[in-house]
């Protein structure tokens, strides 16, 4: 295996560790932005650097069909194709099975998409997808997974959780670059726990690198979400690394973290921006409102990052939805709250002081003492007390 998973600290279910991959050594947990084609929309990879990003996430679909996995194998992989010294993953491309269904068709053998670029079928089997990965040269890179909407019910949940079976041996016989790559597994089966602990044992069997959470975040209510995550985690080797996919959102992030996940992805911190939407301690500051017009505070006054230091609200009020640079600005900041999640979360665990982390985290986003009640669930069984996140903020003593 090309990758070394170090705890160095825990509380209850929540773990740190120094997660050492062939180009970086990453600290969790962590979270990874959604590169598509090679690039963070309106950000350098030096920009991503200096907020401290760690691993960027690819998509083998849109790779392969643009620059094409044959020309990043020339140039000798997507991390010289992009100028990315760090951390990379790649998906399998079945999240394409959800998200263009409509040109998809799945069988046994693959998924056939009608490419969206020419119209002509393109046929993506777990060898291809595989095949595909190892030219593009990712530090991670995911099984082909059957992939369905959580709100699917009945037999079709049932033969796509067996279907992600029996297609991770094809890709482990498919994959060749064992030794600079890591296969991880995804853990299907919707909201049914017997077909979660049913592949989570067959993943298991397989020992892999890593193992990710998928089939998550695509309209289940939150405390399904959480329960298929925590079941998950409990059930997930200790000395493996645990990738919830598609999660995006600081709240899901810390309760997940809580329940001793490691890995995170979404393109919401950059998605949200381009609509002109801050990330901010208390959740999000839209941008776009009038009252943004004549504000001359930063985004959060907080906040270190390069856009709060030298821009208003006011400004980036003016650029937002009209000009390239407000997205810019925003993608910026929103990504730079993430990684300081990121490592504020690493702390705390590594510091024995997560508790208190997770309780000044929810007492600013829920000043009044709201906290969902599916987030106190989730808390009572990683073991935090957050009683005291009823009580306003003023309260609270660090």
């Amino acid at each position: 295996m090309a990758l070394r998973f170090e705890i160095l600290g825990r509380f209850n279910r929540a773990r740190a560790s120094r997660l050492t991959l062939p180009h970086f050594v990453c600290q969790t947990p962590l979270f990874m932005p959604v590169g598509t084609q090679g690039t963070i929309k309106g950000l350098t990879t030096s920009q991503l650097e200096d907020i401290g990003c760690q691993i960027i996430l690819g998509n083998t679909y849109h790779l392969a069909l643009r620059p094409t996995s044959e020309l990043l194998d020339e140039v000798g992989g997507l991390h010289n194709f992009m100028n990315w010294p760090r951390a990379m993953l790649t998906d399998s491309g079945g999240f394409q099975m959800v998200s263009l269904l409509h040109l998809a068709d799945i069988t046994e053998k693959g998924v056939t998409f009608q490419s969206p670029v020419d119209g002509k079928p393109m046929l993506l089997t777990p060898e291809e997808s595989i095949q595909i990965q190892n030219r593009i040269g990712a530090d991670i890179i995911m099984a082909l997974d059957d992939v369905i909407k959580t709100t699917v019910t009945g037999p079709r949940v049932e033969e796509a959780m067996y279907r992600t079976l029996r297609w991770i041996d094809r890709c482990i016989e498919a994959h060749k670059r064992p030794h600079d790559q890591n296969l991880f597994g995804i853990v299907q089966g919707g909201l049914d726990p017997r077909l979660r602990d049913i592949c989570v044992q067959g993943l298991v069997e397989r020992n892999l690198p890593g193992y990710a959470i998928g089939g998550l975040s695509g309209g289940e209510d939150k405390n399904s979400f959480w329960r298929v995550v925590a079941q998950c985690t409990a059930a997930l080797p200790e000395d493996k690394p645990r990738y919830v996919m598609g999660v995006g959102y600081p709240l899901d992030i810390v309760v997940c973290s809580a329940l001793g996940a490691d890995m995170y992805d979404c393109v919401y911190p950059t998605r949200t921006a381009r609509f002109g939407t801050a990330l901010v301690p208390q959740g999000v500051l839209k941008l776009k409102n009038r009252d943004m017009a004549d504000d001359t505070r930063p985004i959060d006054p907080t906040c270190s990052c390069m856009v709060c230091k030298n821009y208003t609200r006011a400004y980036i009020h003016c650029l937002v939805t009209k000009d390239a640079m407000g997205s810019q600005l925003l993608s910026y900041h929103n990504l730079y709250y993430m990684m300081q999640l990121s490592r504020n979360l690493h702390s705390s665990i590594v510091e024995e002081r997560f508790p208190k982390f997770v309780c000044n985290f929810l007492h600013q986003m829920f000043p009044n003492g709201d906290v969902p009640e599916w987030v106190c669930n989730a808390m009572e069984v990683a073991g935090i007390d957050i009683s005291s996140c009823c009580a306003p903020l003023s309260s609270y003593q660090e």
